[in-house]
């Protein structure tokens, strides 16, 4: 099974595009960061970022709905992949096609909240707690 879960926060504005054949894709960075005391007692902060990417409906409502520092539970498959840099390096990336995403605390001030879930387990429906989609646009995903 493949299958990564990730609690946090978008590092920049979703950016949208379109495949050869007219896919949306739309693509964004979640950072999730730890706290910890060492056996020192110091205290730490580590940051992990992850690259994530959403097709079809789903790209749509990302695009829409997402904006830098918005809080989100995101969910889908961790895929490898390598291109060449504009250098002529190899690049090797690990980047998450995602299935499910959650939009929980605002961002950019905004603090309504959410958690409507948007993906494939999408049957609760919208909590009016936040600001995503109407029900009828999350019985439209393709899931």
């Amino acid at each position: 099974m493949n299958k990564i879960i990730v609690i946090g926060h978008l590092g920049r504005d979703p950016e949208m595009r379109y495949t050869p054949s007219g896919q949306p894709v739309t693509s964004f960075s979640v950072a999730s960061s730890r706290r910890y005391t060492t056996a020192s007692g110091e205290r730490r902060e580590e940051t992990e970022w992850f690259n994530v990417s959403a097709f079809g409906r789903l790209a749509e409502l990302c695009n829409q709905y997402l904006t830098k520092g918005r809080q989100v539970y995101v969910e889908g498959r961790l895929r490898s992949r390598s291109y060449q840099g504009n250098d002529g390096q190899m690049r090797f990336v690990n980047e998450i096609n995602l299935n499910d995403i959650q939009f929980l605390g605002g961002g950019r001030g905004d603090a309504q909240g959410g958690g409507a879930p948007y993906g494939r387990d999408a049957g609760m429906g919208d909590s009016g707690m936040g600001d995503g989609p109407p029900q009828d646009e999350i019985d439209d995903l393709p899931f």
